[in-house]
């Protein structure tokens, strides 16, 4: 064999080669791009999760969980002092006031009392 023959012979050998590694290679650049589109949606469905668990519960960065404070209960027959108002409570008002909403409906989404909710608005929170 001469030696045009041979290299032509090898030629076509590489280029059928390299029609095979390219599907395969498209197989592997599609199966990666399909993982990381998941993997994106995934991520993103649980940012809307936590940012829905965080408006609600209306947490801080430096959160703590308050202890737990023991109350005690009043007899029947005298006048029923107001509780204590959770941590918690406290910053949802004070931040749904920075929001802009008006105070019957921070009562309503807080489930406190309005005159509560003033009395928290008034002080900033300190009570």
């Amino acid at each position: 064999m001469e030696l045009s023959t041979i290299l032509m012979i090898i030629g076509i050998f590489c280029i059928i080669l390299s029609l095979f590694l390219r599907d395969s290679a498209k197989k592997v650049e599609k199966e990666v791009e399909e993982l990381s589109i998941t993997i994106f949606q995934e991520t993103n469905q649980l940012k809307r999760r936590l940012k829905i668990v965080e408006e609600e519960l209306m947490l801080e960065p430096n959160f703590q969980v308050a202890k737990k404070k023991q109350t005690q209960f009043a007899p029947a027959n005298h006048t029923r002092t107001a509780q204590p108002i959770n941590s918690i409570l406290v910053s949802q008002v004070l931040e749904l006031n920075k929001q802009g909403l008006a105070i019957p409906e921070i009562s309503r989404l807080s489930t406190l009392p309005e005159e509560q909710v003033r009395q928290i608005l008034a002080t900033g929170g300190n009570i």
